[in-house]
């Protein structure tokens, strides 16, 4: 089916699609868990509640994608919430983690940088092309390595542990980073983007 604009002719802005979909609230709860959890990260509240908030944020980013797939409810909110979810969580808990002193401030503006880039570059994107792009999947490896990495911080895990998973995430943000500024520029000039796989007659993008 082909893809609806989302601005009208003259500007004003079109719904992006169903909003209260099962993948678009799962996306809301993420976002949700964000603040208690960083909060508990702060004030060194109890692990296993940490640990339950965090496991429940990773499972919701995993089935609000795969529900929206299965579901056939993929829409331009899920696009913006999605990302939206995961880069609030790992901005408040990162910034928790630097305040407590177990995660590099250099570190924290790394990722910060990063992702107000991609978020500006999307929005250009969106303004010009009326289109709003889906999360590549680099991205999305780079953000569970991130988690990893946070949550290595928060078990104060061995120096050398710590310091594999904190250049690991160095590696792949840059990385993904990188894939997002290819898309940007192949995007602005109006190049068609590679075909992804068909699923049930709809092409997804792709991540490459």
């Amino acid at each position: 089916m082909p893809e609806q604009s989302t601005t009208r002719p003259g500007g004003r802005l079109l719904p992006l699609g169903r909003f209260w979909t099962i993948p678009n609230m799962l996306s809301l709860l993420r976002l949700v868990l964000a603040f208690p959890l960083a909060y508990l990260v702060l004030t060194h509240g109890p692990l296993r509640w940490v640990l339950a908030l965090a496991l429940l944020a990773i499972v919701t980013d995993w089935f609000d994608g795969q529900v929206a797939r299965w579901s056939h409810t993929v829409s331009d909110w899920g696009k913006v919430l999605d990302p939206l979810a995961d880069k609030v969580t790992a901005g408040l808990v990162s910034m928790a983690l630097v305040v407590r002193g177990d995660l590099p401030l250099w570190f924290f503006a790394f990722v910060v940088v990063r992702d107000a880039l991609i978020v500006l570059g999307g929005a250009l994107l969106a303004h010009r092309t009326r289109r709003v792009y889906m999360s590549l999947w680099s991205g999305k490896v780079a953000v569970t390595v991130l988690a990893l990495t946070i949550l290595a911080a928060l078990l104060e895990a061995d120096p050398p542990v710590f310091r594999v998973l904190l250049w690991s995430s160095i590696v792949l943000l840059s990385y993904s980073f990188l894939r997002y500024v290819v898309r940007f520029v192949r995007a602005w000039r109006g190049q068609p983007e590679p075909e992804g796989p068909v699923v049930s007659g709809q092409t997804v993008p792709s991540s490459t």
